[in-house]
């Protein structure tokens, strides 16, 4: 009788090595949330050096954000195609490389240049991580917990940016800010070789130009458009651009249809677990996008907090989206992923409910606490389900379809909660301007604050309370509208996401 064997457990898929891989993924996701804040802080030095137009200084802020959103499906199918390890150090030297550049930028539009690669790197490397951590832990719980850390460590990020900028910022000079990502990417080259696995999908290495400038040309308008909606450009320039690119998207979508190597397949959308919970997934990003804009609005111009002082109130929030991160898929090896994800937004209904009924940073930054614990799983386990309802060689195509979701999510948060809070901002506003104040600082509390500034006497302090109130009346209705959101989405996940299984499957 001829003897078996058993296959030999691979250390990549649930050994230390596959650990230290998660460790060595994390840290880069860690880096982009730190970078995608910490310029806000150091907008006003790197202004008294450089000297930007105001659409420079737009563009500085922007342009990253908008690279990330518009390549993100792009180098998803990339790494399926060439693989996900070799784009990923791609990526990181391209990422570290523009990361000098940009800290010793001499003028506006090298830091322009230099913040647009850095978008682009930016892009390759969470559908890599995303897709290599479902190569590296093959069983379900695992993965789930694995994901989870790594989100945890997305979130860490955005809280740690405004208080690592303000740090960096009070000793050293503006480009700082950038160089903390040198050290990171060389750690990710120097071990990424012997920690990641190498892995590709099947099907042609050569992407579709058609396609890759179809998809730049449907997400890059609609992210502006929002980002113009939000910003109080509610004029035709912005419709127009977001109805561009959603003609721009049909005509994407309809040619990977017919296409026999698609950018992005079409079929994915077709099973529950990948188009549901992509739709609650980039709901949840919305609530998440409005508040952090409003809440850090109120704390900076309606309290007068420093953006350093605003950043470590909202530290609270983004802690919860981390501990939310890390305790769901722990939750969810005892309970259902969708009744994890349900429960967790019915917790956002009290949540945000508090928020609309508060008037001090205390009991706003509470709610806000509250509800972002509840939104926190949706973004470990969602990202698990969707990941895990493909085949492993689209994994790096559907993790890049949930990450631009996220972003799109988020703009569509800031452009549509942003205009709710501002319309009644304007409309608490109207009629009660003391005398001799600009018509447009009833039309946002940025343009009160200023015209305050140059005001004598009691007028000014008078214009500050009459505008403080009204932009809380706002947030209050913005916050109702959240926790009737909330409820909503925890509905729909429990009725659209009961057969999910742990990792995406059905059944």
């Amino acid at each position: 009788m001829a003897a078996t064997t058993s296959p030999a457990k691979s250390p990549l898929e649930a050994g230390r090595r596959a650990w230290a891989g998660l460790a060595v993924l994390a840290l880069p996701m860690l880096l982009l949330a730190v970078d995608n804040s910490v310029l806000f802080l150091a907008v006003p030095h790197l202004s008294a050096d450089l000297d930007p137009t105001p659409a420079q200084e737009l563009w500085i802020m922007d342009v990253y954000g908008f690279m990330i959103a518009g390549f993100l499906i792009t180098m998803g199918a990339l790494g399926d195609r060439i693989g996900r390890r070799r784009l990923l150090l791609i990526g990181a030297a391209a990422f570290g490389a523009a990361s000098v550049l940009a800290a010793f930028s001499i003028s506006a539009e090298m830091l322009i240049a230099a913040r647009a690669v850095l978008g682009i790197a930016g892009a390759t490397l969470m559908p890599s991580s995303l897709a290599l951590i479902s190569t590296m832990f093959r069983n379900p719980r695992r993965r789930g917990l694995a994901i989870g850390i790594f989100m945890s460590c997305f979130m860490g990020g955005a809280a740690a940016g405004p208080l690592v900028g303000g740090l960096l910022l009070q000793w050293f000079w503006w480009g700082s800010v950038f160089l903390i990502g040198v050290p990171v990417m060389a750690l990710l080259l120097a071990t990424g070789p012997f920690l990641l696995p190498e892995h590709r999908g099947v099907g042609s290495a050569r992407l579709d130009p058609v396609s890759v400038a179809l998809s730049l040309a449907a997400i890059l308008p609609v992210v502006y458009g929002l980002k113009e909606f939000a910003g109080g450009g509610a004029g035709w320039s912005a419709a127009v651009a977001v109805l561009a690119g959603t003609a721009f998207g049909v005509i994407f979508v309809r040619r990977q249809r017919r296409s026999a190597d698609p950018l992005l397949d079409m079929s994915l959308f077709r099973t529950r677990a990948f188009g549901s919970t992509l739709g609650v997934l980039l709901a949840a990003m919305v609530l998440q996008g409005g508040f952090y804009l409003l809440v850090s609005q109120y704390l900076q111009l309606v309290e007068g907090f420093s953006p350093l002082q605003a950043g470590m109130w909202l530290v609270a929030p983004s802690l919860a989206l981390v501990v939310g991160s890390l305790l769901s898929p722990v939750i969810a090896r005892r309970a259902h992923p969708g009744t994890v994800i349900g429960g967790g937004l019915i917790l956002s209904v009290p949540g945000f409910a508090v928020l609309a009924m508060a008037g001090d940073p205390v009991v706003f930054v509470a709610g806000m606490t509250v509800g972002f614990l509840g939104t926190a799983p949706i973004g470990a386990l969602g990202m698990d389900m969707i990941v895990g309802a493909v085949p492993p060689e689209r994994a790096g195509s559907a993790s890049s379809v949930a990450e631009t979701g996220g972003e799109l999510g988020i703009a569509l948060g800031i452009a549509t909660l942003g205009s709710v809070g501002t319309a009644v901002y304007q409309a608490g506003m109207a009629g009660s301007l003391p005398p001799g104040t600009p018509p447009e600082a009833a039309d946002t509390l940025a343009a009160a604050v200023a015209a305050a500034e140059r005001m004598p006497g009691e007028a000014g302090v008078w214009l500050l309370e009459d505008a403080g109130r009204a932009f809380t009346a706002g947030l209050n209705v913005v916050a109702w509208i959240g926790a009737a959101l909330s409820g909503v989405l925890a509905v729909l996940a429990l009725a659209a996401l009961r057969r999910v299984r742990p990792g995406g499957e059905e059944g």
